[in-house]
């Protein structure tokens, strides 16, 4: 049906669209409820209860792609993102109305200090995840490479602490702490190797190993001259 004197934008905005919480609470019925239960309450051996994670947890599931999951008793991981963000925006807030829980962080990586993250990092994070951030294995999971984390998304996981990784507070780790070691991971991408062989950036083993083909290498060739000298 043609409307004489509008044009197509303007009959498109008499169209009703549904709400943020209407839309949210339809995703939610359609990709989440079957393994989440009505109200987020969980389902046993299916998925845990939603009230009250807020949507900090909920932001950094469903922006990673952790979520939706096909094996609920399976490590999740990183794959595309298949809402749009208007369509992640409306679930993740629908998931915080379910109960009161903490809200999407915002962190401020410029406001740390590299030294001190490199330190925090160390000490809480790099026993899975390696000191250059770029994973590992651990009993029964694998950690995860930090090269495509956000900063936001690295805020998220160290406060919900998802699959196995454990959850620090703010007592355990603060928030100016928290900067700081997102600058770290952000800055160990592309570490700066002034005066030296990056050889990956993967510890001191690679390193160690190669200083010693090197030097067995000189001891060989000197052992080489000193003999033919010896001889001649």
């Amino acid at each position: 049906m043609r409307i004489p004197g509008l044009c197509a934008a303007a009959v498109l905005a008499f169209v009703p669209v549904a709400s943020a919480g209407d839309l949210g609470a339809q995703l939610y019925g359609a990709s989440c409820i079957t393994c989440h239960g009505p109200g987020g309450r969980g389902i046993a051996d299916r998925g845990p209860s939603l009230r009250g994670v807020g949507a900090q947890a909920a932001d950094f599931y469903l922006r990673t792609g952790y979520m939706p999951l096909e094996n609920p008793h399976t490590q999740p991981h990183r794959k595309r993102v298949l809402l749009s963000k208007r369509e992640l925006a409306a679930l993740v807030a629908y998931v915080a109305t379910l109960g009161n829980g903490p809200r999407i962080p915002k962190p401020h990586p410029e406001r740390g200090h590299l030294a001190e993250g490199q330190q925090e990092f160390t000490e809480h994070c790099a026993g899975c995840h390696q000191v250059d951030a770029k994973g590992g294995y651990v009993t029964n999971a694998v950690a995860p490479p930090l090269d495509r984390a956000l900063p936001v998304e690295i805020a998220e996981a160290v406060r919900t602490g998802p699959y196995l990784m454990p959850r620090f507070s703010e007592k355990q780790i603060g928030d100016a702490e928290l900067d700081s070691i997102i600058r770290y991971v952000t800055y160990a991408r592309n570490p700066d190797d002034r005066g030296g062989w990056a050889l990956g950036h993967v510890g001191p083993v690679p390193e160690g190993l190669v200083a010693w083909f090197i030097g067995i290498a000189v001891l060989v060739a000197m052992c080489l001259v000193i003999g033919r000298r010896l001889q001649s």
